[in-house]
C-alpha cells in the first residue's frame, strides 16, 4: 500500500496544460474583456476629484441607509485620502465591484435553477462545497498559469471565491416562497415564467440580496489574494508590506479595505429595506410627502371641498 498513490494533483495539471494549449484564444478574448472592465471602471472612478466621489458616495449612503451613515461614510473615505491610498483604493474598489457583479450574473441565474430543478440542484451541491472548502490560494495557481500575472487571475480566483453564497442564497430564497402563493398563482393560470417575476423573485429579493452582500464582503476579502497574482489595489500593498516587514503600510492598506467593506456592506445590507429606515432620504421624502397630503386633505375637509364618504377617504389616503 505504501507504493500505491493516486495522481490527482498530476491529472489536473493535464487538464489545466490541455485547456492552456487549445483554449488559448478563448482565454486571451476573458483577458483582454476584463482587463477592458477593471481598468475602464477605475479610470472613471479616478476621473473625478476625490471630493466629488465621496460626496456621491455619500449621498448613496444616505439615500439607501441613513445620514449618519453618509457622515461616517464621507469620514471614512476622508481618512483614505488623507493617508494616500486614493488610487490604490479606488483599484481595489473597482476590481470588487466588477469580480461582485460577474460572480452575481453568474450566481443568481444558477440559483434559480437549482430551485426549480432537484436534479441541478444535486449536481451543484457537491461542487459548491468544493468550491467553498478549497483554500482560496489554490486557485491563483491555474488562473495565473491561463493568464498569467496581473489583474485577470485575482478577478478569476476572485469570482470563484465569492460565487456559492450567491447561488445558495438565491436557491434559499427562492425555495423558501410559501407554496399556498405558488399555487394560487397557478390558479389564476400563472405560467411559470410568470410565477417566478410576479410571486417568487419579489418574495426572495430579501434573501437574494442579503446572498448578493456575501459575494461582495468574500470579493473584497480575496483583495490580498488577488494582490499576490499582481492585481493593483490595497492587497498588493499588503502583500508588499509582508514581504518588507513593513507595518506601517500593512496597517494603513488593511484599514483601507476595512472601510471599504463597512461602507459596501452597510450599502448591500440596506437595499434589501429600501426607504424604511426613517434616517434615510427616502424615508424622509415620503414622510414630507405624506405630511403634505395630509394637510392638503385636512384644509380641504375644513373647506367643505372633499367628499368625505369611505370610499372617497380611502383614495386619498393611498394617493
Amino acid at each position: 500500500m505504501d507504493g500505491f498513490r493516486i495522481p490527482l494533483g498530476s491529472w489536473v495539471a493535464t487538464g489545466v496544460d490541455w485547456i492552456k494549449t487549445n483554449l488559448d484564444g478563448f482565454l486571451d478574448a476573458v483577458s483582454f474583456v476584463v482587463t477592458f472592465f477593471v481598468d475602464g471602471l477605475t479610470s472613471l472612478l479616478l476621473l473625478p476629484y476625490f471630493f466629488v466621489l465621496i460626496a456621491a458616495a455619500a449621498l448613496i449612503a444616505w439615500i439607501v441607509r441613513s445620514w449618519q451613515l453618509a457622515i461616517g461614510t464621507i469620514i471614512s473615505f476622508a481618512l483614505i485620502v488623507a493617508m494616500g491610498l486614493w488610487v490604490p483604493a479606488m483599484q481595489t474598489l473597482a476590481l470588487v465591484l466588477v469580480a461582485a457583479i460577474v460572480a452575481v450574473l453568474i450566481a443568481v441565474p444558477l440559483g434559480i435553477w437549482s430551485a426549480r430543478n432537484a436534479t441541478v440542484r444535486a449536481v451543484l451541491k457537491p461542487i459548491l462545497d468544493f468550491m467553498q472548502t478549497m483554500p482560496a490560494f489554490v486557485y491563483l495557481i491555474p488562473a495565473i498559469v491561463f493568464f498569467s500575472i496581473g489583474v485577470v487571475p485575482g478577478l478569476v480566483a476572485t469570482v470563484i471565491f465569492a460565487l456559492p453564497p450567491g447561488v445558495r442564497l438565491t436557491e434559499l430564497g427562492i425555495r423558501g416562497v410559501d407554496s399556498e402563493t405558488v399555487e394560487a398563482g397557478q390558479a389564476f393560470g400563472a405560467k411559470p415564467g410568470q410565477i417566478l417575476r410576479g410571486i417568487q423573485l419579489p418574495l426572495a429579493m430579501p434573501t437574494i440580496l442579503a446572498g448578493i452582500n456575501q459575494v461582495i464582503m468574500l470579493a473584497l476579502s480575496m483583495a490580498v489574494i488577488a494582490g499576490m497574482a499582481g492585481a493593483d489595489g490595497l492587497g498588493k500593498m499588503v502583500v508588499e508590506a509582508i514581504s518588507t516587514v513593513n507595518i506601517a503600510k500593512g496597517v494603513e492598506a488593511g484599514l483601507g479595505v476595512v472601510l471599504i467593506a463597512v461602507f459596501l456592506d452597510r450599502v448591500t445590507a440596506a437595499l434589501g429595506t429600501l426607504g424604511q429606515n426613517p434616517s434615510s432620504l427616502l424615508a424622509m421624502l415620503r414622510s414630507r410627502r405624506a405630511r403634505r397630503r395630509s394637510a392638503a386633505v385636512a384644509e380641504a375637509s375644513d373647506s367643505g371641498d372633499v367628499d368625505r364618504t369611505p370610499v372617497a377617504e380611502k383614495e386619498l389616503q393611498n394617493a
